[in-house]
């Protein structure tokens, strides 16, 4: 697996990763294990809680998603052999408090950070913390999807840590000719929880040479951001954020890079189990960050694909499953405005002198 051999540290940053109802755990990574040790930090969103899943078909782990469970603690040691550092937690699956609690305690007793869920609000806004070849990165993890009781964390209940959305809809131009016709929704973050998002990452920024935030957003099985998505990512960045990625939407969503900083809202899936997913959204990106001077210099972008078997696969940039998945990301992300430019298939280089304008050239 490829490296950049001048970068000071190599960051791999994974999509929602869920693994149930395997014998062997360990064997959701049998095929990206060179990719997993190709960087030294492995950074990615836990969309499988940790909990122990409900042994009664009358008490269902979560009652409003039928067939879902959780994974178990089980699976904690898989993800520490895999080489995962720290992971983000905050989610609609993080549910309920207890489950999400449960599961961060097994994270804590096989040594695995993590950011978004805690005993009270405070525990799950503080961030993750990892120091590498003398760089800190410093990561922030909130939910935008969430049930309304029993998720959300509060100043002396568990939970996690979230940033309200709120839709509006508005009638379509044709609703009084057409009945039926769809409306126009609009979406929009919720101004206090934005600015606490705002707080955390000016108070992160103090600690660390880079400050990422990954975001579960977004609705399901739409492969462009709506609205609010954006409105977050870019209070983010200028709060001083160094690069935002996102996920729960389950496929590849469009890039952007805003203020010079890059903008991934949704990787996709990367390992996901989930027997309602078997067959489905089998596509997602892994991003291999090159960082020198304390800035991430270049991205590439691994495309990832479930086979016949449900297991993960990373796929070359110049192989039809690459060309297949980046030619859609870069399609997403053209509709977006032309910040994102590729090059030998699957690099953006993060380039000092074209910051102000937002352009990203690609590495030969």
């Amino acid at each position: 697996m490829k490296q950049d051999k001048h970068a000071d540290q190599t960051l791999l940053i994974l999509g929602d990763t869920n693994i149930q109802n395997r014998p062997d755990p360990d064997s959701a990574f049998v095929n990206v294990r060179d990719m997993l040790s190709s960087a030294d930090v492995v950074f990615g969103q836990l969309e499988g809680p940790l909990a122990e899943p409900s042994a009664s078909p009358a008490q269902p782990d979560i009652p409003h998603k039928a067939g879902w469970r959780h994974s178990g603690a089980k699976v904690g040691p898989a993800l520490k052999k895999a080489g995962y550092a720290g992971v983000s937690c905050a989610s609609n699956v993080a549910y309920p408090a207890s489950a999400a609690v449960a599961s961060v305690k097994v994270l804590d007793q096989i040594g695995i950070l993590h950011c978004g869920v805690g005993e009270t609000l405070a525990e799950a806004r503080k961030p993750v913390i990892i120091e590498k070849n003398g760089i800190r990165l410093g990561f922030l993890s909130y939910t935008s999807v969430f049930w309304p009781s029993n998720h959300a964390a509060s100043a002396n209940s568990p939970g996690c840590a979230t940033i309200k959305a709120h839709a509006a809809y508005e009638p379509g131009h044709r609703a009084l000719e057409m009945p039926g016709a769809e409306p126009i929704t609009h979406t929009f973050a919720d101004p206090a929880e934005l600015e606490a998002m705002r707080d955390d990452v000016r108070a992160l920024r103090t600690k660390v040479d880079l400050v990422i935030l990954s975001c579960h957003w977004g609705v399901s099985s739409r492969d462009e951001p709506v609205a609010y998505q954006r409105e977050i990512a870019r209070a983010a960045i200028d709060a001083g954020a160094d690069m935002v990625f996102g996920h729960h939407p389950h496929v590849v969503q469009a890039a952007e890079i805003y203020q010079g900083r890059p903008v991934f809202y949704s990787l996709g899936n990367f390992v996901f189990d989930w027997d309602v997913m078997r067959g489905r959204h089998l596509d997602g990106l892994a991003l291999r960050c090159a960082i020198s001077n304390k800035k991430i210099t270049a991205i590439e972008l691994l495309p990832v694909r479930r086979n016949e078997h449900n297991d993960i696969c990373v796929h070359g940039a110049e192989t039809g499953a690459g060309k297949e998945i980046l030619g859609r990301f870069e399609q997403l992300s053209k509709k977006l405005g032309n910040t994102i430019v590729l090059s030998a298939g699957n690099h953006l280089e993060l380039a000092a002198g074209n910051a102000a304008s937002g352009k990203v050239l690609a590495t030969a």
